[in-house]
């Protein structure tokens, strides 16, 4: 059973950036795939014994923690990045060329008059 990763997810310019709250975990323990449009990530906190102590709580999760996104087809997948500190993972995740906003000139015909003289 997966144990539950707070995040949050904000858009900061050309891309979004995922905050997920994992105290206490290895960033080698970390695993983060992108399969198509699904961007699924992995850690592991293992339980931490104490010699000889006997617990009156235990309120630290451990085990495996995953979360699973869909993304959609205006990220760049390839570019994604990642990283880890102080207890908090971060994954950037860069909004295509193709997805950005870009403005359209209207042409009147005057202008589109213009231009087909201009390209003969």
């Amino acid at each position: 059973m997966s144990r539950y990763m707070p995040m949050d997810v904000a858009r900061v310019g050309d891309r979004f950036v995922l905050d997920a709250d994992l105290p206490g975990i290895d960033p080698a323990t970390v695993d983060i795939d992108v399969d198509g449009r699904f961007l699924t990530i992995r850690a592991e906190r293992p339980a931490r014994a104490q010699d000889g102590a006997t617990y009156l709580s235990r309120e630290r999760g451990t085990g495996s923690y995953a979360r699973r996104f869909t993304i959609g087809s205006g990220i760049d997948t390839a570019a994604i990045s990642a990283s880890y500190d102080n207890g908090v993972l971060s994954v950037v995740l860069p909004i295509s060329e193709q997805a950005k906003p870009r403005k359209i000139e209207v042409q009147s015909a005057a202008t589109a008059e213009v231009a087909e003289v201009a390209a003969a």
